[in-house]
């Protein structure tokens, strides 16, 4: 009787079983981000702000790179975390930041599942604009609602006590905000990592591809996509409520299209589908933000704009892209013939 057939050598079997072990590589841009709290103490509120942007951008390249969501309001779950926060404390309602965070993504969550009900039945740029449009809503909505959200004029002066009573929150030297923030961002990088490494987020991969053979092989595809979207509008609502936390006010830019475009051209950058991206992008963009608007300041987004059409151009792929590119290059060359 002949033995059956085994599939465990096979190289889609182990690209499978492989895909989730941690890289070599991987503990690089953490290494990087504890050595830049102590190599640049006066820059932390750069940093806080690069973290921030980090972990915004993750929250849209779970939708958008694995689950082939393209939206350009993303900001108001961003916003809607960071009203969260700035609400209750400043009303003295709840300021305990840890806590307010889970709230900030609590809100987000409804408001992303409520949305992406309604939003997910289209597609397209139909889709495309209904998102557009919410954002600009929900802006509309904290404009008008001076009494809670302070208007045009935000929110000021947010108080947010000690981190565990001990570490204070102060604007001007954010040492607890920056370690803070790293800690938040690695908590969610783990999740988000792990989830799209799971059965759950191949499909999501495979929606992205093919949704009418996902549809075919019985895969409940609107279910799956309005679960991704809430839990990409929850941890884009921790980074909102972070930046509030962080800054100490709220106003209406955390709503605003700025916002949402910028996280987008971040990802276009560094390389959607592929979570470090968002690392690699939102460093790209903001390290060349600053010094463009040092070197010429009425005119600093004309490079940002050419870059991004090269990279759009040349670079589908992002910075990342390129870089696989040249190993695969580099290794091709070393393959003996």
């Amino acid at each position: 009787m002949s033995a059956l057939p085994t599939f465990a050598g096979h190289p889609a079997a182990l690209a499978l079983t492989q895909r989730h072990q941690m890289r070599w590589w991987e503990p690089l841009p953490w290494l990087l981000a504890l050595a830049y709290y102590f190599a640049f103490p006066n820059h932390l509120g750069f940093g806080t702000e690069l973290l921030v942007m980090v972990l915004f951008a993750i929250s849209l390249d779970l939708a958008l790179g694995y689950a082939g969501i393209v939206t350009l309001g993303h900001a108001a779950f961003f916003g809607a975390g960071a009203y969260t926060v700035g609400m209750l404390a400043n009303h003295g309602i709840w300021s305990e930041p840890i806590s307010a965070l889970v709230a900030a993504a609590a809100v987000a969550a409804v408001v992303g599942f409520l949305s992406g009900l309604v939003l997910l039945r289209t597609t397209g740029l139909t889709f495309l604009m209904l998102t557009l449009c919410t954002m600009l809503m929900l802006e509309e909505a904290a404009n008008l609602g001076h009494d809670w959200t302070g208007g045009f004029d935000g929110l000021t002066g947010i108080t947010i006590p000690p981190l565990f009573g001990i570490f204070e929150f102060n604007p001007l030297f954010p040492r607890t905000q920056y370690l803070y923030i790293l800690a938040v961002l690695f908590v969610c990088f783990v999740f988000v990592r792990t989830l799209v490494y799971s059965p759950f987020g191949q499909s999501l991969t495979g929606i992205r591809e093919n949704t009418l053979r996902m549809h075919a092989v019985g895969a409940p595809v609107r279910e799956r996509l309005v679960i991704c979207y809430t839990i990409s509008a929850a941890i884009a609502g921790i980074a909102g409520g972070l930046w509030a936390q962080a800054n100490a006010y709220v106003n209406l830019s955390v709503l605003g299209l700025d916002r949402a475009a910028t996280v987008l051209i971040i990802l276009v950058l560094g390389g959607y589908g592929r979570i470090y991206g968002a690392f690699v992008g939102a460093v790209a963009y903001m390290v060349l933000a600053h010094f463009l608007s040092k070197l010429y300041p009425t005119a600093w987004q004309l490079g940002l704009g050419l870059m991004l059409v090269a990279i759009a151009l040349f670079a589908q792929g992002g910075i990342l892209g390129v870089g696989d590119v040249l190993m695969s290059r580099f290794r091709s060359k070393r393959a003996p013939p």
